[in-house]
């Protein structure tokens, strides 16, 4: 241990020791100056402004001032088909020659999708539904139907189009509304050779009124009575009237299905 302190003390392990640490401190120098001489530390030129730009003029800028590009698309609607919408480096970044910019431009073509379910919802309700799929309302006319505003047809250039069917996004379509006014008629039942009772729950289902009763021919059987005739009756001009119409029927005596069978002279014993 002493021999290595004394050595440790001489002029020779001084000498080497700095000449180790000099040689460590010159490599390091070396490749710290050739790596700034080889990327050109400090030197580039700013990247161009793109954004809003057409894609025909923002690659024209480009290749005039030396860089490469690449080029991603990305539908966004209410914005210009064909337009820068972000960049990457940003505008005003010192970068090498011969860079290659990224670019997002708006695509050209609107991507499709599916007509969501909205039949038999309210126009507010179809209005939020279409709004989130990317489909735009246009024209609104209203039919007949019992309900207010409720979604009848959905109309895509003048077509008729159903839940599923594909269109480009952020297209416009017509919507057909219930106006309402169906509720003030009803279907006329049939009420022809029903039984009695049969025929006043078949008009309080309509929304109809049970009017006068005639009775046709004798009658034994109050329980068991048969429609044969109704007014107003459902025909090929006339298949629907008024809320609370009066139905009047003229019933007759039903068949007894329970009265015994007459033997003949054969079946007696």
């Amino acid at each position: 241990m002493s021999k290595l302190w004394t050595y440790l003390k001489t002029k020779d392990f001084r000498n080497h020791f700095l000449g180790a640490i000099g040689s460590v401190l010159a490599v390091i120098l070396i490749a710290y100056l050739s790596l700034g001489y080889y990327t050109r530390h400090g030197s580039g030129i700013p990247v161009p402004a793109l954004k809003g730009l057409t894609i025909e003029r923002a690659r024209a800028v480009l290749e005039e001032q030396g860089f490469n590009y690449k080029i991603d698309s990305v539908y966004v609607q209410d914005q210009p088909p064909g337009t820068i919408l972000e960049q990457d480096p940003d505008a005003g970044t010192n970068v090498k020659e011969n860079r290659t910019i990224y670019l997002t431009m708006v695509t050209t073509q609107a991507p499709n999708v599916g007509l969501p379910d909205i039949e038999q919802s309210t126009y507010r309700e179809a209005l939020a539904v279409l709004s989130n799929s990317g489909i735009k309302v246009g024209d609104t006319t209203y039919r007949s139907d019992i309900a207010r505003d409720r979604i009848l047809e959905v109309r895509f250039k003048g077509q008729v189009i159903k839940t599923g069917d594909k269109l480009p996004k952020g297209s416009m379509v017509d919507l057909v509304l219930g106006d309402g006014a169906g509720a003030n008629e009803v279907d006329i039942p049939d009420l022809m050779n029903q039984d009695l009772d049969a025929a006043r729950f078949a008009i309080r289902g309509a929304g109809l009124t049970m009017g006068n009763i005639t009775y046709q021919g004798s009658i034994t059987d109050s329980t068991n009575l048969i429609v044969v005739s109704q007014y107003p009756m459902k025909t090929d001009s006339t298949s629907k009237t008024s809320i609370g119409t009066r139905v009047n029927l003229t019933v007759t005596q039903g068949k007894n299905l329970e009265e015994p069978k007459t033997e003949t002279p054969e079946q007696q014993p």
